[in-house]
């Protein structure tokens, strides 16, 4: 393109995206973002826009949080660099860990780190095997997750995902990983199901699941508090207590996959908490540093530990880790991460701005264009349809999602479109005015969206 910036060249001439249609990148260009300050990210352009997706579900605190940017700075000062293998520490992950022990939704026995919710989810898949070949079970080995769930991109948390794009083509997923219903009423219940039928059905339907594979197989299930990137899901209230009562049945690990509902997201700590979820796994990444540096931490349960640490003094060693494992710096950032939650009272100031959170959501919910608005604390997302009554969806070629994102982005709003449906997860430091802006822009793109439909 004749009007791209130098800087826009070199990305098209140079980087291989994630998550981009790579055959069209080079007409449509990258948004290229240059800086960013509270809410706030700025393109090579000078434009502002409100970051309505904390980047990718992330940047909690916002941007350049002056604490975070000097823990770093300190950090990169005393000690840039160093493992934990072999029994080596550093101060800042054993304080970590016990920080993240203490504010866990259910007692919590270690704390292993990462560097992404993949790796996080990845691990977590080869600790479930190592644990039930630890415990005489080595048949017990099958783990189920969702239709529509998003644990991540590596081999195996791209085949616990259940979004066929995370699969077509890579051959994906790998053996011993399979799905069940998604818990979206909306989508899914039957004419006249109500909610809690709906969640019987479906944790029936996870027992039946069990008994045909075989209870003495199954050895774990996957699941996110609220479905993120499958299109903000949010489960009806029963679901999870009705699944729990079956993995109890048949003693299958529950695995919590916080990345993206963890640190205050839903207007608790972990999403766990808000969903009645008491995971023997536990997976975080994201918030945990505000996004500002790569980590991510799997937790485990005091039963799930003893079989770990049982079973690497026979073999010798636990031979899984990443060399940046624990790395000083990303700690040092993540445990500042965590002493600003407290200190600004994150989770209380969630639990304020959600009642004009999901009152913005709801009132474009009330729009002709829009199935559903759904949420929880501040996150939510709308669906778009091509009739409201019925609930029928676009056809893909409509692009709906994505057309109303760049109207969005016109507006100086960057949210999210995962198919038809819009998401927003915006930073958690957000003020109650910022948040009306935020709606007005999304009204406007709104309001250009239907008017463009209409001609």
């Amino acid at each position: 393109m004749s009007d791209t910036t130098a800087l826009a060249r070199q990305d098209i001439a140079a980087h291989l995206h994630p998550f981009t249609n790579l055959a069209a990148h080079a007409d449509v260009g990258p948004l290229m973002v240059t800086r960013g300050d509270g809410i706030y990210v700025e393109d090579e352009q000078g434009r502002r826009y409100i970051e309505g997706m904390s980047g990718l579900w992330c940047s909690a605190l916002g941007f350049s949080h002056p604490r975070l940017v000097a823990a770093g700075v300190k950090a990169l000062q005393t000690l840039p660099y160093y493992h934990t293998f072999n029994h080596r520490s550093n101060p800042a992950v054993a304080e970590l860990a016990e920080r993240l022990l203490a504010v866990a939704p259910v007692p919590m026995a270690r704390v292993f780190f990462a560097n992404s919710g993949s790796e996080a989810n990845d691990s977590a898949v080869k600790m479930i095997w190592y644990y039930h070949n630890a415990i005489g079970q080595p048949n017990k080995k099958k783990i189920l997750a969702r239709q529509r769930a998003y644990h991540g991109v590596t081999v195996a948390s791209a085949s616990l995902s259940g979004l066929p794009t995370n699969h077509r083509d890579f051959d994906l997923p790998i053996d011993r990983i399979s799905h069940v219903d998604c818990p979206h009423h909306y989508r899914y219940g039957l004419p006249g199901e109500s909610e809690a039928d709906f969640a019987t059905r479906l944790a029936e339907a996870l027992e039946q699941r069990i008994l045909a594979e075989g209870p003495d197989t199954v050895a774990a299930f996957f699941a996110e508090p609220v479905m993120g990137a499958g299109g903000v899901i949010v489960p009806p209230q029963t679901y999870f207590p009705k699944v729990q009562a079956v993995l109890r049945k048949y003693d299958v690990l529950l695995v919590a996959d916080e990345v993206i509902c963890g640190f205050g997201r839903t207007g608790n700590m972990f999403g766990s908490t808000t969903l009645g979820l008491q995971p023997d796994l536990l997976t975080c990444a994201k918030a945990l540093s505000s996004g500002y540096v790569p980590i991510s931490a799997v937790m485990v349960s005091q039963r799930v530990h003893e079989a770990l640490a049982a079973n690497s003094g026979k073999i010798g060693t636990f031979g899984h880790g990443y060399t940046y494992s624990g790395h000083p710096v990303a700690c040092a950032i993540a445990l500042e991460t965590l002493k600003v939650f407290e200190d600004e009272r994150i989770v209380e100031r969630v639990r304020a701005l959600t009642p004009a959170f999901q009152a913005g959501l709801h009132q474009l919910g009330q729009r002709a264009s829009v199935g559903e608005s759904r949420g929880v604390g501040l996150i939510g997302a709308l669906e778009l349809v091509a009739d409201k009554a019925t609930r029928q969806p676009h056809a893909p070629e409509v692009k709906a999602g994505p057309r109303l994102a760049a109207l969005a982005q016109a507006e100086g709003l960057i949210v999210r479109a995962m198919g038809d449906t819009v998401a927003l997860c915006p930073p958690l430091i957000i003020s109650e005015a910022e948040l009306a802006t935020l709606f007005q822009r999304l009204g406007t793109a709104f309001d250009r969206y239907e008017h463009a439909s209409a001609a």
